[in-house]
């Protein structure tokens, strides 16, 4: 590990790293720094990765019966997506780094701030690889096709902030890439249903993360780094209620063609949509809340995605539960 730099972080914290992060106050002090090259300090982005994995096990199974193959599937999905994130936020590290050492939020990273060298970097990240690909073999062939034809999003996304303003659409792609390869684990196959969940995910990514985007744009206006929530600017809360509306009534559409013609129960259907309509509302209120221009409000909206796809995520799993009622 190089020597680092004087930061303005205490002992290499990230800037924008929670203070009482488990990283830095419990990990030894020789992995923190590839610990926080993963992400590890700031979780939020591992729950964005899993909850649509965990969406399409629970609607897939309410659509037939849960067995003990799914408490598999939520926890390999699980492993894969800490390990798969911190793999993919590293390649991320790597090829930003001299645009990260630019930004105000991104400079105390551990590539840019010399905590760690590119060639450490690289390692970091063929380990992690290598761990969600142990994982991934468990899982029958059509995921196994799936899970690396995802790295082809992967390795696209860092660099399409620098030839479109849509990075946030790539980045959605990529991160509910999940929902198919979770419903190819559960059903061996890929139903309209997983598409329908995939690209309604996509949608609630571009949702979350301008909000995200938000908090760089004067910076990256700067330096050239495109984003939506510079496309947008003013005209960004129209932008995401549109992106709302389209994810709420995909989700809806999604639970739809998966239980009525499974003839699912009554109480199934409507739980699930509960946990849609619940869904819609924590995004209703993040947008009766946001002002693009309070980056520390942008960065709170953000990481509140987590309960918004937790809600969804627990009714589905109530409504494949539901499936287990006779009658």
């Amino acid at each position: 590990m190089t020597g680092a730099a004087k930061l303005p972080e205490a002992e290499g914290r990230v800037a924008d790293a929670p203070s009482d992060n488990w990283v830095d106050r419990y990990a030894p002090a020789p992995w923190r720094p590839y610990l926080r090259l993963s992400r590890a300090d700031r979780p939020i982005g591992t729950w964005l990765l899993l909850l649509p994995c965990w969406w399409a096990i629970a609607l897939a199974a309410a659509a037939g019966r849960p067995t003990l193959w799914d408490l598999w599937l939520a926890a390999g999905c699980t492993i894969g997506a800490f390990v798969m994130r911190g793999a993919g936020c590293t390649w991320n590290d790597i090829t930003d780094r001299n645009f990260d050492g630019q930004v105000a939020r991104t400079r105390s990273r551990p590539i840019p701030s010399g905590q760690v060298s590119v060639k450490q970097a690289v390692v970091w990240m063929v380990a992690q690889a290598l761990l969600g690909f142990l994982v991934l073999i468990t899982l029958p062939p059509l995921a196994i096709a799936l899970g690396v034809g995802s790295l082809a999003l992967v390795a696209i996304y860092p660099f399409a902030k620098r030839f479109t303003w849509w990075p946030q659409l790539f980045l959605g792609l990529a991160f509910n890439w999940g929902a198919l390869l979770a419903w190819a684990a559960h059903d061996n196959s890929i139903g309209w249903p997983a598409v329908l969940l995939w690209v309604a995910g996509i949608f609630w990514t571009l949702f979350y993360d301008t909000i995200y985007a938000h908090q760089d744009k004067e910076d990256d206006a700067l330096i050239g780094v495109k984003s939506t929530a510079r496309l947008f600017a003013e005209n960004t809360g129209r932008w995401l209620f549109g992106f709302q509306i389209a994810a709420v009534l995909l989700l809806s559409a999604a639970v739809l063609l998966a239980l009525l013609p499974a003839g699912a129960s009554v109480a199934a259907v409507v739980v699930a949509l509960a946990g849609v309509w619940l869904f819609a509302g924590h995004l209703t209120w993040q947008l009766s809340r946001l002002e693009t221009e309070n980056t520390d409000l942008c960065l709170r909206l953000f990481k509140s995605n987590r309960d918004a796809g937790l809600i969804l995520a627990l009714f589905l799993a109530g409504a494949a539960l539901a499936a287990l009622i006779p009658g």
